[in-house]
């Protein structure tokens, strides 16, 4: 088995809020970031963006990312949010046409010398550490990241992640760990450890990314969506230090939830405007994987105020967990949500 590195929750648009983000630590998670937030929002104090980039007492270290393709207000976003960070990360991996329109995310990995003046420019006006995610290049025809993560070490970037698709690959393929292992290799002269992300879905993959790429750590991304458990699963499974499951022994349903119901607890504790933003989201993503969920989704996302969701998604999970049906196309659960569909969201 794998020595054991710490594991960290991908900095995922609409999905890792804060409350999501708790939730991962307590299912076994060592790290996690904010929602990738733009800066160009951020430094016009817009309202929306910094509610995704809050934070909780509980929540250590606390690590917004952030992304941007104009310099000036990157460097001023990194200077507003290291009075509150840990550390500040640096997106320069997002595929996403939204972002990369504006010449940001991973788009920059096509241009090094405006991305190292970046880098470096932010780290002079953080007070914490910076680090940075980052794909193999922009397509296979210019892969980057092997002089781009060398001169991030030599800046002195507190850590490197890659993600091993390049920007035109976007999800599409596998994940190439071999340059991962390359870009370990060139970052450990200069002691900058390197966390290896993209298709590790479990125990197995993860302890294959690791003998292939020697990372000091793993990312997870769409792993861990609607299943944060999986962090729990990938230590106990590798046997990694006496990791405590707070599901107990439940199976994959008992155990998505169990996370469904603490992460409506925790969205609870949070409270404000903006906790439960994205919990219609979560619960669809909390049926994927498991018998009957295409059939139950449809009638979920006709609810309209996503406040109401818990109820049928509760109904649902209680009767396949429980053995009582062999699907989450409980029909009483369906009823319930179908007679919740017209009730208007009211604030």
């Amino acid at each position: 088995m794998p020595e054991q590195v710490p594991l960290f929750l991908a900095p995922m648009s609409g999905v890792t809020d804060v409350a999501y983000r708790l939730l991962a630590l307590e299912a076994g998670a060592d790290f996690t970031s904010t929602e990738f937030t733009a800066a160009s929002g951020l430094s016009r104090q817009d309202a929306r963006s910094w509610a995704k980039v809050e934070t909780h007492p509980r929540e250590a270290p606390f690590i917004p990312q952030i992304f941007g393709g104009i310099e000036d207000e990157m460097v001023e976003t990194s200077r507003l949010l290291s009075k509150s960070a840990d550390v500040i990360d640096l997106n320069f991996g997002c595929p996403a046409p939204k972002v990369t329109k504006t010449c940001a995310g991973a788009a920059m990995m096509a241009d090094p010398d405006n991305l190292i003046s970046m880098v470096e420019r932010c780290i002079q006006a953080s007070e914490v550490p910076v680090s940075v995610k980052m794909r193999l290049g922009t397509s296979q025809n210019t892969i980057t990241v092997f002089e781009i993560a060398e001169r991030c070490a030599q800046l002195g970037v507190l850590r490197i992640c890659v993600h091993g698709r390049t920007l035109s690959q976007k999800y599409r393929g596998d994940a190439n760990w071999d340059m991962i292992r390359q870009v370990v290799d060139i970052a450990e002269p200069y002691g900058v450890p390197v966390i290896a992300n993209g298709d590790i879905i479990g125990a197995k993959s993860a302890a294959r990314c690791l003998e292939v790429t020697g990372a000091s750590g793993l990312m997870i991304g769409r792993g861990a969506i609607g299943d944060p458990c999986i962090f729990g699963r990938i230590k106990t499974e590798l046997g990694w230090g006496d990791f405590d499951a707070p599901w107990g022994d439940a199976n994959e349903a008992g155990q998505k939830h169990w996370a469904w119901n603490r992460y409506v607890e925790l969205v609870d504790e949070i409270g404000g405007p903006y906790a439960a933003r994205n919990m219609k989201q979560h619960a669809i993503s909390f049926t994927k994987g498991l018998p009957g969920s295409r059939e139950l989704r449809p009638h979920l996302h006709a609810i309209k105020d996503f406040r109401l969701i818990g109820e049928p998604l509760n109904m649902a999970f209680e009767g396949y967990a429980n053995r009582s049906h062999n699907t989450l196309a409980v029909p009483e659960a369906i009823a319930m949500a179908e007679g919740l569909k017209h009730h208007e969201f009211k604030r």
